[in-house]
């Protein structure tokens, strides 16, 4: 059973769109939004397990420039 979650994404300064766009771009992401509050962009992800997401998260997202830190909900309903 596949794993879906929100993974918010705080950026620097001016980077938000760049890396919503960035994040949209990858495997597994079903949409990525650059939106206002404590975090810079929100991304719905989809992985086949958790360790997979998690290495997602920190592999993929993190890696891009502009990346401050993620957090990740994973859905349970």
């Amino acid at each position: 059973m596949a794993i879906s979650a929100y993974v918010f994404v705080e950026c620097a300064a001016g980077m938000a769109r760049d890396v919503a766009g960035k994040i949209a771009d990858l495997e597994g992401v079903r949409s990525s939004h650059a939106i206002t509050g404590p975090f810079d962009v929100i991304a719905l992800v989809e992985s086949p397990d958790v360790r997979t997401l998690g290495d997602f998260s920190v592999s993929k997202i993190q890696g891009i420039p502009g990346v401050i830190r993620t957090e990740t909900n994973i859905i349970i309903d």
